[in-house]
C-alpha cells in the first residue's frame, strides 16, 4: 500500500514536531507548515491524503479557517481535521460549516488523534475495496454511488465531504425511516456531540438547496433524529 501523506499546519514548532513524530511512528509520511501562507504554497501542487489544521496561525487568529476554505474550493473530498486549543462551540461549528470532517481540541492524546485519523481513512477505503462496495442507490431524484463517493441531485453533482457522504448514505439506505444522531455518528465514524451532527446536516441541506431551492427531502424529526423522504412522500 502506498504510504499516506498527512500535512500538519501548526504554528507552534514543538507541537508540530510532536504530531509529526507520532504519526510517522505509525507509518505515515508527514509535512509540516507553520503558517497559512507557507501551507498554501506547499500545498499548491498535488494534495496530501489528509490535512490537520490549527485555527490560529501566527498573527492570523482565524488563518486556519481561511486555509480550510481555500482547500475546500480545490477539493470537496480531501479529509480535513481541525486540531486547536479553541474549544468553543462557535469555533467548532464554524470549522464544520467550512467543510472540515472533524474538530478536535489539543487536550486529546496522540492515540485519540490517531484513532480519528484512521476512522477517516477507513471510511474512504470502505468505498474503494471492490469486495466491500455497495450497489448504487437511486431514490427519486437522488443518486449515490459508493464506489466513487459521488452524490447527484437531479443529475447534478453534490460536492460532499467524506463525513457528509456517509451521513447521506446512512439516510438513503432506508428512506422514510428516522435515523438518530447516534446512528449517523456511527455511520460516519464520528464521536462528537449532537450540535456537531446538526451542523453537518445543515451543511448537507445547503448543498442540495444550492442546486434546487425547493429541496425538501431531508427532514428533522425533533427529539428523534433525521430522515430522508423519497420523492412524493412529503417532507416537512
Amino acid at each position: 500500500m502506498t504510504q499516506r501523506l498527512i500535512a500538519i499546519v501548526e504554528d507552534e514548532d514543538f507541537l508540530r514536531d510532536n504530531y509529526r513524530e507520532a504519526l510517522e511512528r505509525y507509518g505515515f509520511a508527514t509535512r509540516g507548515y507553520a503558517s497559512r501562507g507557507e501551507a498554501e504554497s506547499g500545498l499548491s501542487g498535488p494534495l496530501p491524503d489528509l490535512v490537520i489544521i490549527d485555527v490560529g496561525l501566527g498573527d492570523e487568529p482565524e488563518g486556519g479557517f481561511e486555509l480550510c476554505r481555500a482547500l475546500r474550493q480545490r477539493s470537496s473530498s480531501l479529509p480535513i481535521i481541525f486540531l486547536t486549543a479553541r474549544d468553543s462551540d462557535l469555533d467548532a461549528v464554524s470549522g464544520l460549516r467550512l467543510g472540515a470532517d472533524d474538530y478536535l481540541t489539543k487536550d486529546i492524546s496522540n492515540q485519540h488523534l490517531l484513532a480519528r485519523i484512521l476512522a477517516l481513512f477507513r471510511r474512504i477505503e470502505a468505498v474503494r475495496e471492490p469486495e466491500a462496495r455497495d450497489a448504487p442507490l437511486r431514490i427519486g431524484r437522488v443518486e449515490l454511488e459508493p464506489d466513487t463517493m459521488q452524490v447527484r441531485w437531479q443529475g447534478e453533482s453534490v460536492a460532499l465531504t467524506v463525513t457528509e457522504f456517509w451521513m447521506v448514505h446512512c439516510l438513503l439506505e432506508r428512506p422514510g425511516h428516522v435515523k438518530s444522531r447516534t446512528r449517523l455518528m456511527e455511520a460516519a465514524s464520528l464521536v462528537v456531540d449532537e450540535t456537531t451532527v446538526t451542523s453537518h446536516i445543515k451543511r448537507i441541506r445547503r448543498k442540495f438547496e444550492a442546486i434546487d431551492p425547493n429541496f425538501d427531502r431531508l427532514e428533522t424529526v425533533h427529539g428523534a433524529g433525521y430522515r430522508w423522504h423519497p420523492d412524493g412522500a412529503g417532507a416537512t
